[in-house]
């Protein structure tokens, strides 16, 4: 690996950790959490009795202080076992980081030390049904009364609906002012007038809630205003920045767990007298793979260390790692089905559960057209 992020021993041993981790508590679960498109709640108890969701947060609000490349390998070896699982890191992380970015230590200290030690859970509140990716054209808006902000509108395909105990939420403060006029809010679960009136039924990640978001007249401190007014769209753009690799894990992850499982099956499955290995077209199949898988994860590990470093070529890097990988998720996990023939798309195996799970990555945190919009325009030099 480059010098940029050539992983240290006590990284190496913290993938050891995670992915014993992952075999002994999460392998048996997974199916089941796919079958029944449940939370599941016991292994948020069995991330947080193991210290593990403190990895994504710095220590002056009580984790673990972790590198960035650590936190990749905790979302990559989780999602290399159940992507759904994987969520529960990642959507923590994803809604604290505008407060870690912007907002008071006040409002700090009141959210992150409870979401480490379990006692509350974050959603990200971003996407609404007519803004997705044109994200300044959002409707939701806030109004400021007095020492309050009155917040109406709604939100769509937020992750950890319904199981979140507080929800950061973007809204318009100047709704003539396009970007300029959108800012950013912590908004407690159980504030009057907030509601999660419909859940998704989705095709993969059916362990991770997906849900619509209702603000009908929710009024919030206005030192519940993270940052300032009007900084709303830098604190979004700033997070995705940071989030889009940790999509990137998620998806190394994905296809790391595909391969795993069409690499064995290729190597016992005889055919015409031999492994099926070693007939060239499924061999050539299975090293495309773990060539594709290879150059996804040093990708996804340079973005984390570009993180860390604050390199102001983060953004392009981020749209990059999260753009590559997950298309390589995707690539890998529909020629693991492949490999596996009609038994890949049976669920007596993972594959098509990795493969359902897989598309998402290529969609959330910004489609990948938009990543290549992102890439397109640095290069461009705009």
């Amino acid at each position: 690996m480059s010098d940029l992020y050539r992983l240290l021993p006590e990284q190496e041993e913290f993938r050891r950790v995670v992915r014993e981790f992952a075999l002994d508590k999460v392998a048996p679960r997974a199916a089941e959490i796919d079958a029944t498109a449940t939370y599941p709640e016991d292994l948020h108890s069995e991330i947080i009795k193991a210290d593990l969701l403190s990895v994504m947060f710095p220590q002056d609000v009580g984790g673990a202080g972790a590198d960035a490349i650590s936190q990749a390998i905790l979302v990559e070896e989780l999602s290399r076992i159940c992507a759904s699982t994987a969520m529960i890191v990642v959507l923590n992380k994803l809604a604290m980081i505008p407060l870690l970015l912007a907002a008071s230590d006040d409002l700090k200290q009141a959210w992150i030390p409870d979401i480490i030690a379990g006692k509350a859970q974050a959603a990200y509140g971003l996407t609404e049904a007519e803004a997705g990716s044109d994200v300044a054209s959002m409707r939701t808006k806030a109004v400021r009364d007095g020492d309050e902000y009155v917040l109406t509108g709604g939100k769509r395909f937020i992750s950890n609906a319904g199981i979140a105990t507080v929800y950061v939420i973007f809204a318009k403060t100047d709704p003539e002012a396009a970007a300029a006029g959108m800012s950013c809010f912590v908004v407690p679960a159980d504030t009057l007038g907030f509601s999660v009136p419909k859940f998704e039924d989705k095709m993969g990640l059916k362990g991770s809630p997906t849900g619509e978001l209702l603000l009908e007249e929710v009024r919030v401190p206005a030192s519940n205003l993270v940052g300032a007014e009007g900084e709303g769209f830098k604190i979004a753009m700033m997070t995705l920045d940071r989030s889009r690799p940790g999509i990137g894990a998620q998806a190394v992850g994905i296809a790391q767990g595909a391969m795993d499982v069409a690499l064995d099956y290729a190597k016992e499955r005889r055919q015409f007298g031999k492994a099926i290995i070693e007939h060239q077209a499924v061999g050539f199949m299975v090293a495309d793979m773990a060539m594709k898988i290879r150059a996804a994860r040093h990708l996804v590990y340079e973005a984390h260390a570009m993180i860390d470093r604050d390199d102001p070529e983060l953004s392009t890097v981020a749209a990059e790692a999260k753009c590559f990988a997950s298309d390589v998720a995707m690539d890998v996990a529909t020629d693991a089905v492949q490999v596996l023939g009609g038994y890949g798309y049976i669920k007596d195996f993972p594959v098509e559960r990795f493969m359902r799970d897989a598309k998402i990555t290529q969609l959330y945190e910004g489609t990948n057209q938009i990543q290549r919009v992102v890439i397109a325009r640095q290069l461009a030099g705009g």
